[in-house]
């Protein structure tokens, strides 16, 4: 399975960024062949508006079922529905610490967002 973890960089051993839309990185990572790839996320750090729902797109292009992060605000989820990517939010510490809490069940899907839009 190919899910994608918040990254604020591009190692396993990188901090999971808390925030969906503006983190630095996403790591794309394949549970069957444990390899991975980064996406770099750079253009919607700043971003006025828009960096939920650009990012849950660039999401979907990966073909991920799952994304991990800390917190998904409501336009941001409401894409990753609509491509079928389901969400797990509450990750911390590194990113191989959240794949491992999501392979044993410590983190769960969400049905809906957990924060406003625009946060911080």
């Amino acid at each position: 399975m190919k899910i994608v973890i918040t990254s604020q960089g591009k190692s396993l051993d990188s901090a999971v960024d808390l925030r969906f839309g503006r983190a630095k990185h996403f790591i794309v990572y394949d549970t069957e062949t444990d390899e991975f790839s980064v996406k770099d996320n750079t253009q919607n750090l700043n971003a006025a508006q828009g960096a939920g729902i650009q990012s849950a797109q660039n999401i979907i292009e990966t073909g991920a079922e799952v994304v991990i992060t800390g917190h998904c605000g409501p336009k941001a989820f409401r894409v990753l529905s609509e491509g079928k990517v389901k969400t797990a939010i509450g990750a911390s510490g590194t990113v191989q610490e959240a794949i491992k809490d999501f392979e044993n069940g410590n983190l769960k899907y969400t049905d809906s967002a957990d924060v406003e839009g625009h946060w911080m």
